[in-house]
């Protein structure tokens, strides 16, 4: 074990010394990946957090030096040799840090130097994915709001209009000759396209929702079979499921509503998939999460339910991916915009949390939902 690790911390209170503190369990006990490099950028210490940082435990980092895992342009060896040359600490902030065995965005790295061991350096890695993730979940809520507020006035002003120039159409249409009468059906069918789209709106209304224990498999189960019956027919659609997972705290039919247009908007994504090699997965699991507050509550809640849909197209476009939840923002020709803005604000209704990860040949989208507190024989 190197001296960083060796050294005892000595924690002084009053005139007494307590018990000499070995340093490698309080690197060990810190709730981020730090790891120390030697000269050569060959790791020599990691803690539980780091291992988990590059999914690779201490003993296998041990064999590795940090350019097994990252190109040697990567900033970060910039960041270690100014380190190195000044002496001093040094911190850079949103890093990238991808290579074919890491992928990891949005990275701060805290870099100092061990003056025990000559050449060596402490990173200390802070991943920031999580606080994004929270900055994009209120972001998607204002939008559901703002959606909220459009299709009341929407509801309110435009569809009483929009039948008096509908009926006008119709009568028209019958008093006038065959050139004109084109035109009134172009009127007549713009005016119910205008009114399914303020119907499509009316979803995002603020009413009372029922929210109560639900199995999430018997809700994926519905989904896929709807799925495979209809417009995924053709589509292969796996199950990653943990079949211990607790019910959800949340609105069965909601919920259907939400994973269904995940799963179509997916088949839509792989439909052209080459040779018929399109996949979506469908996965469950139980993990720690963030915990966010139940909208109009003070309760906060843990997230630690995660459903994901997956699947293997061409990925989303950069240039839509920052307000993919926003009201009318869609790649499809034919796409109102709205599927993805219902599904952020039912996620956020839910007090969850929605991410999205998306490149080419892979795009998944992981809700975390909170838990169902009661006895799983409720589960609906």
């Amino acid at each position: 074990m190197t001296s960083l690790a060796k050294r005892a911390l000595r924690v002084v209170s009053g005139r007494s010394a307590a018990k000499p503190i070995d340093s490698a369990a309080v690197l060990a006990a810190l709730p981020v990946p730090v790891v120390m490099l030697d000269s050569d950028n060959r790791f020599r210490f990691a803690n539980p957090d780091a291992e988990q940082f590059f999914g690779i435990s201490s003993a296998g980092l041990a064999q590795l030096a940090l350019v097994d895992l990252l190109p040697p342009d990567n900033p970060i060896f910039m960041l270690i040799d100014q380190v190195r040359s000044v002496g001093a600490s040094f911190a850079d902030y949103d890093m990238r840090l991808e290579s074919p065995r890491i992928k990891k965005q949005g990275i701060t790295v805290h870099c100092s130097p061990v003056p025990e061991e000559t050449g060596a350096v402490v990173l200390v890695l802070h991943d920031a994915s999580a606080a994004r993730s929270l900055d994009r979940q209120m972001g998607f809520r204002s939008a559901a709001r703002s959606v909220s507020g459009m299709a009341a006035i929407l509801a309110h002003e435009v569809k009483n209009p929009l039948s008096g120039i509908r009926g006008a159409a119709q009568l028209l249409e019958a008093s006038v000759d065959e050139a004109d009468r084109e035109l009134t059906v172009l009127i007549r069918d713009e005016a119910d396209r205008i009114r399914d789209l303020v119907d499509r709106m009316e979803v995002f209304g603020e009413k009372p929702v029922i929210f109560g224990a639900v199995n999430i498999h018997r809700v994926l189960e519905h989904v896929r079979r709807i799925a495979q019956s209809g417009f995924a027919e053709n589509i292969r659609i796996s199950e990653v499921y943990d079949p211990s997972l607790p019910p959800v705290l949340g609105n069965r039919d909601q919920l259907v509503q939400v994973l269904l247009n995940l799963v179509k908007n997916a088949a839509e994504a792989v439909s052209d998939t080459v040779n018929g090699s399109g996949e979506i997965v469908l996965t469950t699991a139980y993990q720690h999460g963030v915990r966010l507050a139940i909208p109009g509550s003070n309760t906060r809640v843990d997230l630690p339910l995660v459903v994901s849909v997956r699947d293997n197209g061409p990925g989303i476009s950069e240039d839509i991916r920052p307000n993919l939840f926003d009201a009318f923002v869609t790649s499809k020709p034919s796409g109102s915009g709205l599927g993805l803005a219902l599904v952020a604000k039912i996620v956020a209704d839910h007090g969850g949390l929605i991410e999205v990860d998306s490149r080419p040949g892979r795009t998944e989208f992981r809700l975390h939902l909170p838990m169902h507190a009661d006895d799983p024989a409720s589960q609906s």
